[in-house]
Order: C-alpha cells, then structure tokens, then sequence
C-alpha cells in the first residue's frame, strides 16, 4: 500500500506537499534562516520567523530526492538540517528530501511486537555481513528466523561521522545512515523481517551527542545543558530553559522510527544519563509517543538503565514516588556478569561483585536484577530499586552483548574463551529461563570473529579515543599489563572494523552450536512449561557446589531444568522435594546439552534406582513418563 498524508507529519523537517517541500526548523539562536536547494549560492528561499524560534515555509522547486541546506543568518556554510531525513554524502553535507509515502509497504496486517514471548538477536549492520548493508542483512534474516528470533535489535543507525562506528555517536539523529544504503532499503529492511515473522526494533541514543559534525548548537544552544554531568560530553536539555522544543526534537524521533520506518519498538541507550527533573518525565513521554505511532500495533520499547531504576518499567499513575514510565523491560546486566564469571572464573573490576554460584544465576532468572538497593562495593553506594514484583518478561538476558563482548579487551566471543561443554549448558540455562533471551549477532553459531570498539575520526581525536579505551580498560587489571594494552586493537584502524565482520560460512562448520541454539528455541516456543514464562510456576533449588534446578510447574506436564557446571555429581541421598516426580512416574530425559549432536560426549540415565546422575558441565531437561 502506499500511505497518503496532505498536512505535517511531523513539527519539524522537510516534508513533501504536493509539488512543494515544506520545511520547519527551530533555530533561536538566529535571525533569518534561508534554504538553498541543490547548493545554490545566493541568499536562498527564506523562511518565515515565527515567535518561538521557530522558521517554516514552502521551498519551491525542491521535491523529492532533492538536497538542500540551511543558510544562518547569511553566512557563507550551509549546515544540514537537524532533522535531516537523509545525509547522502555524510553529516556535513547536504539534506536530502525523503519522501516516504512512496513505499510500498506489504505489512498491513503486521500485529507488532508484544512484550511476552520474544527472542532479540542484537545486530550491527556494519558487521552483520561482509558487504554491511541493509541489503545484505535482509538476505540473512531468513537464517534468523529457522532459528527462532523473533527480533531483531538494530545498533544505532543516526548518521555519524567517518566510514565505520558503532553508532552510538550519531550525530543526525533522523537520517539513517548512508553507510548502510537508502532510507528506502532500511525500509525494505523491515518489510522483509516483517513477511518471515520477525520484528525489528532500534537502538536509539537520546543521552548525547557525537562529538563531531553535531550542528545543533548552530541553530539553539537549547538542546543542551550544562546542569548535569554527562559521561559523553554535554547533557541533553530535557527539563530547562528552552526545553521544549528540544524535548519535541527527542520525543517526535521516536514516533519517526515507529512510523515511517515501521519499526516495532526501541531500545533506550544508557537512560541513567537521560536527566529531566519534569513532572513528565521524558522517557515516559517517549514510551507514549512510540506507541501512539504505531497505531494499534503492538510495541516494544526497551531501556537500558546501569543503576537499575525498575521504575521505567512501572505503570503511569499513582503516588508520585510510585509512578513509572510505562516502558516494557530493561536489559539484565546482572544476570550477564554472574553467568560470566561462572563461565571463565574471572571476577575482577566490575566482575568483582558476583560470584557465578548457582544461588546467583537462579534469584538473577528469579528476581530480576541481584541488587535491588543493596550495598554494591565496586561502586561504594547502593545500587538498583525493588524488582521482586515485575514479571520475568520485563528483564532481558543475555550471555554476550555488544559492550560485554568488547569489554574483554580483544573482543574475545565466550565460544573462544569458555569450555565448550560449560557454554552449551549455560546456554540452556539463557534460552529456557523465563525472561525474554537475547543473542549477539554470531553467537548462535559460536562466532571466531571479535568485535571490539571501533569509530573512524580525524587523527586528533582517533589518538585521544584509542587512549581513553585502554584508560577505560585498565579497570581489569588484567588488561592493565602493558602487554594487554598493546593487544588492544586501534579503534581508528580499518583492519579493526573489518576484523568484526561475521564469517557466515562458521554457521555450517559450526553446525552443532547452531543446532543447540535452534533445538532450545523450540523447546522454548512448543512446550508450554518454557513458553509460558511464568514466575509464579518456577520454583527453583541449588543441588551442589556448582549445580542448580529449576521446576516448571505446568498443568500439562511439569519440566526439570538441572544445570551442572562443576563434576559429575551423585546425589545417593535427594532430600530435594523438587527432584520428586509426579505420582505414578519418574523423570526422563528430555533433552541435554551432551548429545552428540551438539558435539557433547552422550548422557546416561539421570533418575536411576541408586539415586540420580547430574552429568558434569552439562544441562538436562527432564520430564514425567509413566512407570513401567
């Protein structure tokens, strides 16, 4: 279909009317503001001043496809717009005018993206394939989908500065980057996604911006503030002078995404450095314009959040101290970082608050977050708030992420560094345990390729970032050896980024780790124990050491999930009420992560006359037969 809009869309940027392009910029920092279309000199086609900074006004002769720039105040540099739609040539070059009811989406009856029931697989478009493109992705996603996902979490795609990045410097926030291919191959992008049944949400960073080629001060130094200390460099201006319409900048992005891209939700970097004292609070102005713009769809709205505010996952409403933002989950760091140190024993820098013992990863699939106001020594204060009454879909888990897996110095995948049988097991333990899982793009099939920091800039600041890198990575101590430190790869340097790219020929010489991955998801997705991600019907117990069990209660059949991360263990005595079969039937095998399929050793019989057998470095999943 092709949608069919006459008015504004949106409160700002160029859009087509008609045979006309109709444009609208906040800039109060300036006196006349005038387009030139196609880089013609001259005053250019001025734009009317209205009495809140704003300029507004037709462009005739500009039409789709057209580019054109903002002249301020008759100087000579034209600067993009800050909503630009498109940078063809990078973000100081020219707009480009998008018009996207030209696509014909064939999505109409797409539903969304409930919160219930998903399975993210976080992708960088750079890296996702050789070639880097959307196009490229889409050819992929068929692959994605014979696994299981049902999402797929973009890393950020604002147009940033230089050949490659991770995109978390974007720096023109409404124009998906070129690097990639055309606005309309993103869209194709998601239409594709959309006919193989899969969903597609989008990393956006709305805590700051890039630290070169970011315009917007030119037009109003009202988009940020200097009230709050940001990690990244100025704050975002959410709740001071001139606040609104940098707000309106922020919150209309979001429902731009949903809209015209038909992305089913978003991911929310680093919401701790998104600072707004407001009675409104902008990320629940955000969740509400994300939903509002799906129009009936369902949508998913993400939010990563290191000091553990479960107060963004609340509803609207109530007592002001009570109140929330109404978003869907928030990322489980927690759960990461014991799974990990039980996967390599290391525990040091922000490790050094975990464990990995089995009481950890069980209250971490249990409860949510493991600090939720207790004493956090790494940092020397309390961290998190209460989380015991949120559901287990409101916590996304993840063995592997973008930061975590870039952390190690290297970009060492856990398939390089962990014991193969312990991986597959702890494996099991991610993909059936009730929160919503998510994979990092290649680890399903145990990706040898790493994936470390890069960002392409200038000389200058490509030394300076290189430096705080390994300034930042030197909090473990044993990246701190000036030997680690000349192993940490320069993130200016193509080879860096290139090095990055999946190899997707491993899926098929690493066709058991896939086949784990895939087995599990539909364990997860068939059987009603696992589907239903039911917190009230888990209850769980630690059998050893290293060993752990968690119960499924199900009506039509109850699952046992025993992970074993140290030796084979004997239990000859099991005062364990929840190792009890169901009346007229003992537990047998229903799965392991020891087939030999998966390239594991065989299992023998668990539940035996003499006790049960809980292979070592291994999970089993068992379920009730009746008795012979």
């Amino acid at each position: 279909m092709v949608e069919q809009a006459d008015s504004r869309r949106f409160p700002i940027g160029a859009e087509v009317q008609g045979g006309q392009t109709h444009l609208r910029v906040w800039a109060p920092r300036c006196r006349r503001v005038a387009v030139a279309v196609d880089g013609a000199g001259g005053p250019g086609i001025a734009l009317r001043a209205e009495e809140n900074g704003y300029f507004s006004g037709p462009a005739t002769g500009l039409t789709s496809g057209g580019r054109y720039g903002f002249r301020l105040d008759d100087q000579e540099t034209l600067y993009p717009d800050p909503a630009s739609r498109f940078q063809p040539e990078g973000p100081s070059g020219p707009s480009e005018v998008i018009d996207p009811r030209t696509f014909e989406w064939t999505d109409r009856d797409w539903p969304g993206v409930p919160r219930h029931g998903q399975i993210i697989y976080e992708m960088h478009v750079g890296t996702f394939t050789a070639e880097g493109t959307y196009a490229a992705a889409a050819a992929r996603l068929e692959s994605l989908g014979q696994l299981g996902v049902t999402v797929v979490e973009l890393m950020p795609l604002a147009e940033f500065p230089g050949r490659f990045g991770w995109g978390y410097d974007g720096v023109d926030l409404w124009a998906p980057t070129h690097l990639y291919g055309r606005p309309d191959d993103l869209r194709r992008f998601v239409s594709t996604a959309h006919a193989l049944g899969i969903g597609v949400i989008l990393d956006v960073v709305y805590n700051h911006l890039g630290p070169t080629d970011n315009h917007l001060a030119r037009f109003s130094s009202g988009y940020f503030t200097n009230r709050y200390q940001n990690e990244w460099g100025d704050a975002i201006n959410f709740d001071g002078d001139d606040a609104g319409p940098s707000r309106e900048f922020f919150i209309e992005n979001a429902g731009y995404w949903i809209e015209e891209y038909h992305l089913d939700g978003l991911r929310l970097d680093a919401t701790q450095q998104m600072f707004d004292a407001s009675d409104d609070h902008v990320l629940a102005a955000i969740g509400r314009r994300a939903r509002a713009a799906a129009k009936g769809r369902a949508t998913y709205v993400v939010a990563e959040n290191e000091s553990q505010e479960t107060r963004l996952v609340r509803a609207p409403g109530g007592p002001s101290h009570e109140s929330g933002y109404g978003l869907d989950a928030l990322w489980n760091d927690d759960f990461h970082h014991t799974a990990r140190v039980a996967l390599t024993g290391h525990n040091e820098a922000y490790y050094s608050d975990y464990r990995g013992t089995p009481q950890e990863l069980l209250s971490a699939i249990r409860w949510g977050f493991l600090y939720q106001g207790q004493r956090y020594q790494w940092q020397k204060q309390r961290r998190g708030t209460p989380a015991l009454d949120l559901g287990a879909d409101r916590f996304v888990l993840y063995l592997e992420n973008h930061d975590q897996v870039a952390n190690s110095g290297v970009g060492d995948r856990l398939a390089a560094i962990a014991a193969p049988d312990t991986l597959r097991a702890m494996t099991a333990l991610l993909l059936l345990a009730p929160g919503t899982p998510m994979l990092f793009q290649g680890q399903e099939f145990g990706s040898t390729r790493p994936f470390v920091f890069f960002a392409d800039h200038d000389a200058e600041l490509a030394r300076a970032v290189a430096r705080g890198r390994r300034e930042f990575l030197a909090q473990f101590p044993s990246l701190a050896d000036p030997d680690a430190q000349e192993r940490i790869p320069d993130p200016a340097a193509l080879e860096t980024f290139t090095a990055c790219k999946l190899d997707w020929a491993e899926r098929d010489r690493h066709a058991q780790l896939w086949a784990l991955h895939r087995d599990l998801l539909r364990m997860r997705r068939e059987e009603p124990a696992f589907a239903a991600q039911d917190l009230a019907s888990l209850f769980t117990a630690v059998l050893g050491p290293e060993a752990l069990l968690a119960r499924y209660r199900c009506a039509s059949g109850d699952r046992l999930l025993i992970v074993n991360l140290g030796i084979d263990l004997h239990l000859e005595v099991a005062p364990e009420p929840l190792l009890a079969p169901p009346l007229g039937a003992r537990w047998q095998t229903r799965w392991s992560s020891e087939e030999p399929r998966y390239g594991g050793r065989g299992t023998s019989v668990v539940e035996a006359d003499d006790g049960f057998h809980l292979p070592g470095h291994a999970a089993v999943v068992l379920a009730p037969a009746v008795r012979a």
